[in-house]
């Protein structure tokens, strides 16, 4: 058991001001400081530790809808990358106790060391509720200047979303291989003595269990940059094209778009998320901001071909214009709650993506099998 030793009627006042005015009081947590972002929620009940190191959440400060938040702590494995990528981090209640046989340290440390300024004591359901309402906005949190009319004035200053490229913040600086050390998972397709496929993975803010699923199933994965060319994407000679998640607009992330065009009927394309958003616009579709967008683990989505239902994991703001897809792209998937398109195929071209997460971690493992889809789509290309 883990005690964090920082008692919570020791903590200093902390304020959150939206850039509509409103004001939401609470009290440090984390790291000391001042943040500005977009404000976003997300529903899970696990897997904060992997919220705030996924590079899809830079530039957002996101509510967890989840009372208790750090009862189990955090670990050296659970990492989606190598920092922490939120502006800020809301709570409703921190737990002062870690309990779990995995954890390293409690979560209050592990924000502290890596320079999170995040809020306790807030109402969550009630901030939640204005943001379903009102929309997704941008927000200042401060731990050390709670001063109301400067905190609006930094969250209306604050860079809008829409049009912003953040994938080039988070991508990695140079090409790299991932060991192939790793124990296959079930699901592995490839047949005994097959040359292992080499999948060029581009990375737009990469998670990392993405690459270990596709390491799991026998593959060769190099890693490229956001602004990989076409061609030199090609040079490496891979077997398969995958397009990660990441953060910002897909519209504004115009040279992925560029080389996916024309990657587009030379090589199998699978891409997740931001991916998938960026394989709809070179295929010729629109995206747009969604009022308040998905994030959570318990999204229900629906396979149209056979009518199957899936519970998976999503981290998006954005989604793809279902009405701006040409006629030879099929939706493949919607989202039951609101019918947005959830993922798409263009069968001649061997490409197809998804919006929702299938290596969530922690997470539903209903849509892992779509590792396996492109595992058969490169061994049959």
């Amino acid at each position: 058991m883990l005690v964090n030793p920082k008692p919570f009627g020791d903590r200093d006042a902390a304020l959150l001001a939206l850039a509509d005015g409103t004001l939401w009081p609470g009290l440090a947590f984390g790291a000391t400081g001042e943040r500005t972002g977009e404000l976003v929620f997300n529903t899970s009940m696990t897997g904060y530790q992997e919220i705030l190191t996924d590079p899809s959440y830079h530039g957002q400060i996101p509510i967890m809808t989840q009372p208790h938040i750090g009862n189990y702590g955090v670990n050296d494995e659970d990492d989606e990358s190598n920092r922490c990528w939120v502006a800020g981090f809301v709570v409703r209640a921190a737990s002062p106790i870690a309990s779990n046989w995995r954890a390293t340290s409690p979560l209050e440390d592990y924000l502290a060391g890596r320079d999170v300024v995040g809020m306790t004591d807030v109402d969550t359901r009630a901030l939640v509720r204005h943001v379903r309402i009102h929309g997704a906005m941008n927000a200042a949190l401060s731990s050390v200047n709670p001063d109301p009319e400067h905190l609006v004035g930094l969250a209306r200053a604050a860079a809008d979303m829409n049009g912003l490229d953040l994938a080039s913040a988070v991508t990695c600086s140079t090409a790299y291989r991932i060991p192939e050390s790793r124990p296959p998972a079930i699901g592995r397709l490839q047949p005994a003595g097959q040359s292992a496929l080499h999948v060029v993975a581009y990375d737009f803010g990469v998670k990392r269990n993405i690459l270990r699923m596709l390491v799991a199933r026998g593959c060769r994965v190099t890693v490229v940059p956001a602004r990989t060319a076409a061609g030199e994407a090609l040079a490496l000679a891979p077997d398969g094209v995958f397009l990660s998640n990441g953060p910002g607009d897909p519209a504004a992330v115009t040279y992925a778009i560029e080389s996916v065009k024309a990657l587009l009927g030379k090589v199998p394309i699978f891409g997740i998320c931001l991916g998938h958003q960026i394989l709809a616009l070179a295929l010729g579709g629109q995206t747009y901001k969604l009022k308040f967008g998905h994030r959570g683990g318990n999204q229900p989505v629906q396979h149209r071909p056979t009518g199957k239902v899936a519970i998976s994991s999503h981290n998006h703001g954005f989604a793809v214009a279902a009405g701006s897809l040409p006629p030879a792209v099929q939706i493949t998937h919607v989202n039951l709650n609101d019918g947005c398109v959830e993922g798409l195929a263009a069968a001649d071209l061997r490409a197809f993506s998804v919006q929702y997460h299938p290596e969530a971690a922690p997470g539903p493992h209903d849509a892992l099998g779509l590792f396996d889809d492109f595992i058969s789509l490169m061994l049959h290309a």
